[in-house]
This record gives structure tokens, sequence and C-alpha cells, in this order.
């Protein structure tokens, strides 16, 4: 198959499977689907490609991917100052943005303590959170990190940096999601629901 696809049509192909969720199978369709609809889709993304990797950056406050510094989160005048909402990753940002639950501010980590893949505190944003919670007049942060071993780690150690600075830590709550059945929930997921248990009102 190699073969058939040379040049540029490849540079394309091996460029998509780069991209989660596609593989080569996946990459070779979108790339005949692309160039099949030049004028219509391949043009403008390849536009749209060029704006992006020009303007976007990480927003200085939270961390945040946005054309404009600070970004559209930050500037949202709204916004409840005094709540920090600390995530790994800005999809995890855009994940609580979605569910419209939040109103406040937002802090991005960009990843995870992890000794396996030789990620430190120093590799991450938490000396920028303790100074934005130390001058900003914050009142609670919620550590919104993933319910894996890396992502508790990386919540304990952000918890216990921020310890002394008066705020309230708390974290979300892991458990039973709505709609599910004991019997498909995993260990972990259960033991979670279970130490979070709250009274009936």
């Amino acid at each position: 198959m190699s073969g058939l696809i040379t040049g540029e049509l490849e540079r394309l192909v091996q460029l998509l499977a780069r991209l989660p969720g596609l593989g080569p199978r996946s990459a070779r369709r979108a790339a005949l689907f692309l160039v099949k609809r030049r004028e219509s889709l391949l043009a403008p993304l390849a536009e749209a490609l060029t704006r992006a990797a020009a303007s976007v950056r990480p927003c200085s406050l939270c961390g945040n991917l946005d054309a404009d510094d600070p970004c559209g989160v930050c500037r949202d005048t709204r916004r409840d100052p005094a709540l920090i909402c600390v995530v790994e990753d800005v999809a995890d940002l855009w994940a609580l943005e979605r569910s419209g639950a939040f109103r406040g501010r937002y802090h991005v980590l960009g990843g995870t303590l992890s000794a396996l893949d030789g990620v430190g505190p120093e590799d991450l944003n938490i000396d920028s959170l303790a100074a934005r919670v130390r001058s900003a007049g914050v009142t609670e942060v919620i550590l919104a990190t993933n319910a894996t071993v890396d992502g508790q780690t990386t919540a304990h150690y952000v918890a216990d940096t921020l310890r002394d600075s008066g705020v309230l830590i708390s974290q979300l709550a892991h458990g039973m999601p709505m709609g599910g059945e004991l019997d498909y929930l995993d260990e972990g997921t259960l033991g979670w629901a279970l130490k979070s248990r709250q009274p009936l009102p």
C-alpha cells in the first residue's frame, strides 16, 4: 500500500495518523476525503491550521489556549475570581466548560507528576498556581485531576503545596455515574463511591 501513496499525499497521511484516534487506515480515508474536497474543506482547513499555529498560545494566567492573552475565560468578568479549578490539561478545562456547571476560573497544570515518565513538580505549572493563590484573593481551589494514580498523586502534591495558603482545598467527587449499574462498575469506582457517600436529605 505504501507504494500507492507517495510524495505530498503520503506526508499528509503520515501527519494525520499522528492525531489521536486516527490510525493509518483512518488517516488514509481522511486524506482522501480532504483531497477530494480541496476547495470546500482542504484549503480552508490549511488556512485555519496556519492561523492557529501563528496566533494560538497558552494564556499567561491560567494556561488555557487562546489567540488572546489573557484568554476569554480569564477576561470574563462574570466569573468568580475567588474560585480556581485546577485541571491537568486544556482538554479537561474544555470538558468542564461543556458542562456549564463551573463559573470560576481555571489553572492548567500541563500534565501530571509521573516518576516513570520523568515528570516532576518543576515540569508542571504548580509554582504559578501557588503564586495566583497568594495574590489573587482566592478562597477555594478545586482539584479536578483525573482519577488515575498519577492524577491523584498530583492532586495530593498540589494540596500539600497549598496547605499553608489558608484557602479551602476541595476535590471533585468520584464514584457512581448517573445511570450507572453496580455490576458494570470497576472496583476503584465502587470504592470511591463508598468513601464519598453522603446522607440523604
